[in-house]
């Protein structure tokens, strides 16, 4: 058992794991979100390489005959303006939130699937990160033979720059793998191993719907979220998964029945 997860005695008699430090939590977590804003920064500066990675990736798709993203796409834009707002607003405003919420709640109610996820969540980054250097891959929304519509420069609202090259906020050449849709699928797969509920499978929505925004926006190909999900299927056999998710009941004590032996007939006190 790793040494950062003490066990402690709870009121009910049961050993639970005791929560981690919050303020080196606070930091490491955070740590690790500047971590992933750095690291794609680092990689920007090969538009060249990542033009020509997206031309392989959309021939590669084709070969293996996957569903065009455009088919997506057009099922959104058939929805009207407010459904590519709506998609383009789930986009920019709930990857981040999302996932700190998913920790926040582990961290107060399931301590040891918090680290195990925290960890997890780390080892998928880092090696995102390490593939956004090693492949620089231009999103579809800028590769011209996908003839598919940047929805959120149209519609809005949108979190890049204009120009891709200088945008100074994010590295918009790190397209593989979908980190959106990465993050996604652990927030799923934590909260069905840290929960009971018969219908926690639910969750599996939000990492479906996180897909087909992706795609439908036009900023990731199916490849990219098929990277995510490997690499994160790799990173969960690197860590060990805690034991199931249950809340503690607390055992009411019987109460105690005193017993009197009354006294041989006739024998006084």
């Amino acid at each position: 058992m790793p040494a950062a997860i003490r066990r402690t005695r709870s009121p009910s008699g049961d050993d639970t794991p005791a929560r981690p430090p919050l303020l080196r939590e606070f930091l490491l977590v955070s740590a690790l979100f500047l971590v992933y804003k750095l690291g794609r920064l680092l990689a920007n500066g090969h538009e060249a390489a990542a033009f020509r990675n997206a031309h392989r990736v959309w021939d590669a798709e084709r070969a293996l005959h996957l569903p065009g993203e455009e088919t997506v796409q057009h099922l959104l834009t058939h929805g009207g303006e407010p459904l590519i707002r709506i998609a383009n607003t789930y986009y920019a405003a709930v990857h981040f939130p999302a996932t700190i919420a998913f920790l926040a709640w582990l961290y107060w109610r399931r301590p040891a699937h918090y680290l195990w996820s925290r960890r997890v969540l780390a080892l998928l980054t880092g090696a995102a990160l390490a593939l956004h250097l090693l492949m620089p891959l231009a999103p579809p929304r800028m590769l011209t033979a996908a003839g598919l519509v940047d929805t959120a420069r149209v519609y809005g609202p949108s979190v890049y720059g204009a120009t891709p090259e200088t945008d100074s906020m994010a590295n918009q050449f790190a397209a593989m793998p979908s980190l959106h849709f990465g993050w996604a699928l652990m927030v799923a797969v934590g909260l069905i191993a840290a929960t009971r509920s018969r219908w926690r499978g639910l969750w599996l929505l939000h990492p479906l719907l996180t897909l087909l925004v992706v795609v439908g926006t036009a900023n990731h190909y199916w490849f990219d979220a098929l990277a995510a999900a490997a690499l994160l299927g790799l990173a969960l056999l690197a860590v060990r998964a805690p034991g199931p998710g249950r809340t503690a009941t607390p055992r009411v004590p019987r109460p105690r029945t005193a017993t009197t032996t009354a006294p041989p007939a006739g024998v006084l006190r």
